[in-house]
């Protein structure tokens, strides 16, 4: 891989990271269903106008930006609003992983592989590890909520999937427009007029940078470049890099927010990250064929 291509690609991984710290700050002046959709709005327009709808069913693109806006973004928002903190959300939510793996052997029949059990319990430990310790800014029920954003991105990924080969910039475009009118109905129903148009008045230019950066740097930067590098270079090459998000999620977090970082925290990311790890790099395998090599030699 080019050093530029490496670059960009931790480029994406850093923003995808510490976005968790500018979702925390935004928390702070809007309300969380209010907040997603805004992030999505405006990651409609205007793009919604150069990029011409994907070759895609309207209840694909329906239930992709159902899933993703109001699914795990809104509920990550309100989960990360009082009851999570910004790193350990940052790490739960890549349980989508295996949620997707499990989808994977329900709905597709796919075998799930001895290391994939081994990642998911090294990752389930780790989970536990978190529960057994919350406190004032984790609590269990922001760690469910977290939890239950990361199965509705395992199933928007499975939904993506029924898409097929499509321009994924465009995709997440217009599965967006499809994200924000029940986002605005629930924000309207849960948080009400008041609090929507006194959260837009009161808006400082902070938080519309705040929420520019979720729809413009984290959904169509962030999206473009990842699918523009995984369009030149082996899935393989790419993939294992987004292991580096919870790290620069809680680094960020503990560097710009002072989330403390105690052992038990360091603990939990190790066996998350470990199973992530091992369901993402295992299948590459270049010891094993290494081993095979010698073997026959």
């Amino acid at each position: 891989m080019p050093l530029r291509h490496l670059l960009a690609a931790l480029l994406v991984v850093a923003i995808w990271g510490s976005n968790f710290v500018v979702i925390k700050f935004a928390l702070g002046e809007l309300p969380p269903l209010l907040f997603a959709a805004l992030r999505f709005a405006f990651a409609v327009l205007p793009a919604l106008f150069f990029l011409p709808r994907p070759a895609v069913a309207w209840r694909n693109l329906a239930a992709y930006g159902v899933l993703i806006g109001v699914g795990q973004f809104g509920v990550l928002y309100l989960a990360m609003r009082t009851q999570i903190s910004p790193g350990l959300a940052s790490l739960v939510i890549q349980t989508q992983v295996f949620f997707t793996i499990l989808l994977a052997m329900r709905v597709t029949r796919e075998r799930v592989q001895g290391y994939q059990w081994l990642g998911l319990l090294l990752a389930a430990s780790g989970i536990g590890v978190i529960a057994s310790h919350t406190d004032g800014s984790t609590t269990v029920a922001g760690l469910a909520m977290v939890l239950f954003a990361a199965l509705c991105w395992a199933t928007a990924n499975m939904v993506g999937k029924q898409a097929g080969r499509v321009n994924m910039l465009a995709y997440m475009v217009w599965t967006s427009a499809c994200a924000v009118p029940p986002l605005l109905l629930l924000s309207l129903v849960f948080e009400g007029p008041a609090a929507i148009v006194s959260g837009v008045q009161h808006l400082s230019w902070q938080g519309w940078v705040a929420v520019l950066w979720q729809s413009w740097g984290n959904t169509l930067f962030g999206y473009g470049i990842w699918g523009w590098l995984l369009a030149r270079h082996a899935a393989a090459t790419i993939v294992p890099m987004a292991l580096l998000v919870p790290v620069f999620g809680m680094s960020a977090a503990a560097w710009l927010l002072g989330e403390t970082m105690p052992s038990w925290k360091l603990i939990a990311a190790a066996l998350v990250l470990s199973g992530l790890a091992l369901n993402l790099l295992w299948p590459l395998r270049p010891w094993r064929n290494a081993v095979s090599a010698a073997g026959t030699s």
